[in-house]
């Protein structure tokens, strides 16, 4: 398991953090990156010192790719430093990261020289082009973000937007998720991407044979809900197949928009993995017991009395014993 052995002088209970990070650094950095400098900063203070990336990832509720990317962000920015060690016993060879220290920042480690190379200007000049626009100072971070923290060349930057406008995509959100989508299947020049095009064409068909659909190619509008679960949700090719399964199951006919409403729901409960659907299965299944059981109860207090129809009636008793007596 990939360990941080961290240390630190600060006060338990206490973590310090300094303005000079607040006014420099934390405004220019992506959020995540943040979130995980400070939950470093948070473990400092410990005992132990130790934290895995794994449990980071868990903690964060992102992946353990994503902690290493954010550490290697801010050992660029000269604010962390650790140390990189590869694991041959390792079965996946998993590196480990140890931060050594948290020094103050410093003001001149700022600096984007990327944003100064000559291949980045270019690469801005074309992205205005596909776009159809001038960029603004978020979309030239967001692509500053591709070339720096992803490392992604500029031919293969160029050719991402260049896909990503061919499918009438232009947001600079969508052509983010399509780069971390990328990132995240280790696709680093133009025809491994390419190659990861073709393979979303297997996608399409192996969707529409779920639905139960062939002797034809799919529709624009199949490719676009096909591409948005890829790209813009991030799921593999079996979560999809998974839901569309499920939309056949529930509705016995393919449905897009249905298919679209189960995956927009796995996204929003953090769904990553098969078995993570199992989880999200076993609370609404949870949740379907505890209305029902609620309801039950409901029906109960409301439920009228068979006696409830008939009038009382009030009785003088002193008059019916003087009655008696008298007869």
């Amino acid at each position: 398991m990939t360990k941080l052995t961290l240390r630190n002088c600060a006060q338990d209970n206490i973590t310090v953090l300094e303005n000079e990070f607040i006014d420099h650094y934390m405004l220019k950095a992506n959020g995540e990156y943040v979130k995980v400098y400070l939950l470093v900063l948070r473990h400092l203070g410990e005992s132990s010192g130790k934290l895995s990336i794994s449990e980071m990832a868990d903690v964060l509720e992102c992946t353990e790719k994503d902690v290493l990317r954010a550490l290697k962000y801010w050992k660029k920015q000269g604010i962390l430093d650790y140390s990189e060690a590869y694991s041959e016993s390792s079965r996946e060879n998993s590196r480990d990261s140890i931060p050594k220290e948290a020094p103050s920042p410093q003001r001149e480690t700022m600096r984007r020289p990327s944003r100064d190379d000559k291949d980045f200007k270019e690469l801005l000049f074309v992205a205005e082009q596909y776009l159809g626009k001038t960029l603004s100072a978020t979309d030239v971070d967001t692509i500053t973000y591709f070339f720096d923290s992803l490392e992604m060349s500029a031919d293969l930057i160029e050719y991402l937007i260049e896909y990503c406008v061919e499918n009438g995509h232009k947001s600079m959100h969508y052509i983010r998720a399509v780069a971390l989508s990328w990132d995240s299947q280790n696709i680093r020049t133009v025809e491994e991407a390419k190659a990861n095009t073709v393979q979303y064409h297997k996608n399409y068909y192996s969707v529409l044979k779920a639905y139960g659909i062939g002797g034809r190619a799919p529709a624009s509008s199949e490719i676009a809900y096909i591409r948005k679960w890829s790209e813009e949700y991030g799921f593999s090719l079996d979560i999809i197949l998974e839901a569309c399964s499920r939309t056949m199951s529930a509705i016995h006919q393919p449905n897009f928009e249905y298919t679209d409403s189960i995956l927009k729901n796995w996204q929003a409960k953090n769904v990553r993995h098969l078995k993570d659907i199992e989880a999200v299965d076993a609370d609404f299944q949870k949740a379907k017991e505890q209305r029902a059981v609620s309801r039950e109860k409901s029906v109960k207090v409301n439920r009228p009395n068979k006696f409830n129809n008939f009038s009382g009636r009030s009785y003088d008793m002193d008059d019916l014993e003087r009655r008696l007596i008298q007869q």
